[in-house]
């Protein structure tokens, strides 16, 4: 297992968001990343916790949707920094994609 510290691992996941095109970035409303050292399954790199924006209606008023992007099982996985790196850019972009209403079968991440 590689070791990053909290803050250095919530850096990159700030520096994935801040890499989105400009397109996709501008469309994010409502939705908080956080990070968490660990999930219930230890399997899975992070998760998407609310109303894909497919199926929101005009009319809902609700807390933000959120994505946690879990550090224990991505560090366990990567086996240095860059591979670090790119998975955690890969877990955000899977998330978010989660987030625009997509499928695990329709992502490619």
């Amino acid at each position: 297992m590689i070791r990053i510290p909290p803050y250095d691992f919530e850096q990159l996941v700030e520096q994935a968001l801040g890499e989105l095109p400009k397109r996709f970035a501008d469309l994010l409303q409502n939705v908080v990343v956080i990070v968490e050292e660990e999930s219930s399954d230890p399997r899975v790199l992070g998760i998407f916790r609310g109303i894909p924006r497919t199926r929101r209606t005009y009319d809902m008023t609700s807390m933000p949707d959120q994505i946690a992007i879990f550090r224990g099982p991505i560090l366990r996985l990567a086996r240095n920094r860059e591979e670090a790196v790119a998975e955690i850019r890969d877990t955000v972009i899977h998330e978010l994609g989660h987030y625009f209403g997509l499928s695990d079968d329709a992502m490619p991440y």
